[in-house]
């Protein structure tokens, strides 16, 4: 037999040990003495790898000592680390041709030389995919480099090695999982069992027998559906052969054990499934018949929590800061988080910025000694609001008495704790305003009184009354008159300075504390309160005009008691109402001032409508593509006996504020209906309605009498009215209007767009007109916003098939810019000035076709 026979058969020999699955030390030995033998005088280690360590210990090589083997038990797998480490850690051949010159090897070099080692070549073991298993190594006892046949000997015996390594891998691999899945079979509670593609019995696990009675040899063999009651056989059947098909299945049975007892199982079965090939079922069962119970106990139990109206939350005592494990949906719905929010947190989150300490550190104390607590708490929702909490903390504990867990109930107490503060508050403030009260006032006034006579300064209370707020109540209902109550407080409030007192009595009466004013400056103060209150209160849905009466009383009116002062100026009060209301009465006693010049401007107003010193003008309305006159506007003029000619804005909101609109309201119709018959019958005029006419009662009824009264014609009657009288009482204006059409009145929206224009009226209005204020005219060839709101106004009017008439035209280029925009109608000093009704007539001519 020649030399590479013997190589041959060494090497076959050392593949039937591995195919045999020979101990790894022994082939690796195998291995080392085959190299060994075909290379005299050389000496062969192997090294393996072990990942975890990132090292090479030595596994064979019989030509060595105990103390070298020892020596290379952990060598680092690296750069420069010997022969072996470098050769691993570089995956390739690594020649160390005189061991005693390498630095590699320092630290070994004695080692070396005591085992007579001078040279070293070392080549790694990898698998395939270079996967690192360990080393093959060459030992000389003189220093020596490889030649050719040396390479080609160095990788047959590292491909030798990589085989017989994985293959104990693999085996080890494979037995490692046999004894998992055997452990798993036998010592899982539950009920393990292998069924054949018949539906029998193969093995059973000691689970299976605990929950069918039967021990593993009475079920080889037997098939399982004769363990099922015969009602839910279909359905085992059913998912058998789905499995079978190689889907898993779980479904539900009742099983029948072997003393005939039944019991609610869960059957989970899955295909056993090699090459693709599904060769049997694997089936797990459980049974679920406690766990139903207790479901159910623990459904009816949640149902019951989360069916309360106090939120519930349950913390884990075992766990360190106690996380929250389960939250009821009223305890959500009170803080605002969601449930994943809120599960493994400790439920001091809630505590917000500024948590009391005091608070906290009790909660904790009792959580610490696992003892029940109440307590209120300030908590914070989600969103920031903050809430009263009422909580109650109770430790739950198991059968031998340790604490598992907290349950914590909480409550929303916010509404009780604001009722019980609103009682505390309200003992001293309105409840409509939150204003102070009389009881706050009068002692607020005692101290200031005292205080005021210690410093000998002057003191006033002003007692404020609202004129006429019965007929808001009335006739818009209380919730109207409190916002107007309320808007009223609001906007005194407004115009406090430091140190003064504002508070309501009753009703529609206020009361305010005014230290530290001159007569001078009370007076003034007095106006302003006047001026402040007449302006219009824009409400939701209304538009109201108020007056107010308001009565004086200082310290010179020589009081007994502070209260006095209260008094006296609701004395003083009502002689303001009896002069005419919209006034002041300052109380002093014996003495007293008044506002003199507002009664006697009331007196004249009054005499003016007795003695008919009122008179119209006239004011043309053009076409304003041809200039044709379509009709006119009729404007009141006073000419007052000494004071000549007065304008509109001098009387008209005096008449307003005093009620005597009315009057001169009817007397500017029936003028306008007189003046109507010396017109020409194609010709209309328009007169203004004020508010207060407008909602009078009875005021369509008598304008259709007066039209019937004059023969005149509806449709030769426009009435103009301003946005503000759609703010009060609405629908009740809409109705008036409807009704004005029927008559065949013109109604036109006056001053459009200076005040609060809604769209949506526009819509359902029966309206014809709507009149751009003068104050849009004035600047429209100046100002590209003015000419933008006009020409929206009136594009907007087209689609509503509205006319639009723009008053204030005073230069020809707005008359042209508006005519080039489309406007229907134009009026202002342009044309004419309003003029009497002779003149107006006279010149009627210029303005015909």
């Amino acid at each position: 037999m020649n030399r590479f026979q013997q190589q041959l058969e060494a090497q076959q020999g050392i593949q039937d040990m591995i195919a045999q699955h020979a101990p790894l030390p022994r082939t690796l030995a195998a291995i080392t003495a085959m190299i060994e033998g075909q290379l005299p005088g050389s000496r062969c280690s192997v090294m393996l790898y072990h990942p975890d360590r990132h090292q090479l210990a030595f596994a064979a090589g019989a030509g060595f000592s105990a103390d070298y083997a020892r020596a290379l038990a952990a060598i680092p797998v690296g750069p420069g680390i010997g022969t072996c480490g470098s050769a691993a850690f570089h995956r390739r051949l690594v020649v160390t041709e005189h061991i005693a010159e390498d630095p590699g090897w320092n630290g070994f070099h004695r080692l070396a030389a005591a085992e007579g080692l001078q040279a070293c070549w070392s080549t790694p073991v990898l698998t395939r995919n270079g996967r690192l298993l360990g080393t093959f190594a060459i030992y000389h006892g003189q220093p020596a480099r490889p030649r050719a046949a040396d390479h080609e000997l160095v990788d047959r015996a590292a491909a030798l090695v990589a085989l017989a390594v994985m293959r104990d891998q693999d085996r080890q691999s494979l037995q490692v999982q046999e004894q998992r899945y055997r452990s798993l079979f036998l010592h899982h509670p539950d009920a393990v069992f292998e069924l054949d593609l018949d539906g029998r019995f193969v093995s059973a696990n000691p689970g299976t027998a605990a929950l069918t009675g039967f021990s593993p040899g009475e079920l080889a063999g037997r098939h399982h559906s004769e363990l099922v009651t015969v009602a839910d056989r279909p359905r085992a059947e059913a998912a058998f052969a789905d499995v079978c098909q190689g889907r898993a299945r779980q479904c539900e049975i009742t099983l029948v054990r072997a003393g005939g007892e039944f019991c609610l199982v869960e059957v989970t079965e899955l295909p056993i499934i090699v090459n693709q090939q599904v060769l049997g079922v694997y089936g797990i069962a459980r049974d679920i018949g406690r766990r139903r119970q207790d479901e159910s106990q623990l459904r009816l139990l949640q149902r019951g929590i989360e069916a309360s109206t106090n939120g519930v939350v349950i913390l884990d005592a075992g766990q360190p800061d106690h996380p929250i494990v389960y939250a009821n949906s009223p305890f959500l719905a009170m803080t605002g988080y969601r449930r994943e929010e809120v599960l493994g947190r400790n439920p001091r989150f809630l505590e917000g910025p500024d948590p009391d300490p005091a608070s906290a550190d009790r909660i904790e104390r009792a959580l610490r000694q696992q003892q029940e607590l109440q307590i209120t708490v300030r908590n914070y929702r989600k969103d920031g609001t903050a809430f009263w909490n009422r909580l109650v903390i109770s430790p739950v504990r198991d059968e031998q008495g340790n604490c598992t867990h907290f349950v914590e109930i909480q409550q929303d107490i916010t509404r009780q704790k604001e009722n019980e503060e609103r009682l505390a508050y309200y003992a001293g403030h309105d409840y409509l305003t939150g204003l102070p009260n009389r009881r706050q006032f009068e002692a607020r006034l005692a101290h200031d009184d005292e205080l005021s006579r210690r410093r000998h300064s002057p003191l006033a209370v002003c007692y404020i009354d609202l004129d006429d707020f019965k007929p808001v109540n009335d006739n818009l209902g209380h919730h109207v008159g409190d916002e107007l109550i309320l808007a009223v407080a609001n906007r005194l409030k407004s115009v406090l300075e430091p140190g003064e007192l504002l508070a309501r009595l009753s009703g529609d009466e206020f009361v305010l504390l005014l230290p530290g004013l001159d007569d001078k400056t009370l007076i003034r103060r007095a106006e302003q309160l006047l001026s402040l209150l007449s302006t219009p209160f824009e409400l939701p849905g209304h538009r109201l005009q108020l007056s107010a009466s308001l009565g004086i009383a200082t310290h010179a009116a020589r009081h007994r008691h502070p209260a006095d002062l209260i008094r006296f100026a609701d004395q003083a009060m009502f002689e303001a109402k009896r002069q005419g209301r919209n006034t002041w009465h300052w109380y002093e006693g014996d003495g007293n001032r008044s506002n003199g010049q507002y009664v006697l401007l009331r007196r004249e107003l009054q005499e003016a409508l007795q003695h008919n010193q009122f008179e119209l003008h006239y004011q043309p309305v053009v076409d304003a593509r041809t200039g044709a006159m379509r009709g006119a506007e009729a404007l009141a003029r006073w000419r007052h006996p000494h004071k000549g000619l007065i304008p509109p804005a001098a009387f008209i909101p005096l008449a307003e504020q005093t009620g005597q609109i009315i009057p001169l309201g009817q007397w500017v119709l029936q003028q306008a209906c007189r003046d109507l018959r010396q017109l020409p019958d194609d010709l209309t005029v328009a007169v203004n309605i004020s508010p207060l006419q407008f909602h009078r009662a009875g005021f369509v009824e008598e304008l259709g009498a007066l039209l019937e009264r004059h023969g005149i014609p509806g449709r030769r009657l426009e009435l103009e009215i301003t946005e503000g009288v759609l703010m009060t009482g609405t629908e009740q204006a809409i109705a008036t209007l409807h009704r004005l059409r029927r008559l065949g009145i013109v109604t036109a929206i006056d001053d459009f767009g200076t005040g609060f224009s809604s769209l949506s009226y526009l819509r359902t209005l029966p309206i014809q007109k709507i009149k751009l204020d003068r104050s849009f005219i004035a600047d429209i060839t100046d100002h590209p916003q003015s000419a933008a709101i006009v020409q929206g106004v009136i594009t907007m009017a087209r689609h509503l098939q509205l006319e639009v008439v723009a008053e204030g035209i005073e230069t020809e280029a707005q008359r042209r810019d508006l005519t080039e925009r489309g406007c229907d109608r134009l009026q202002g000093f342009y044309f004419s000035k309003p003029l009497p009704l002779a003149e107006f007539r006279a010149g009627m001519a210029h303005w015909g076709d």
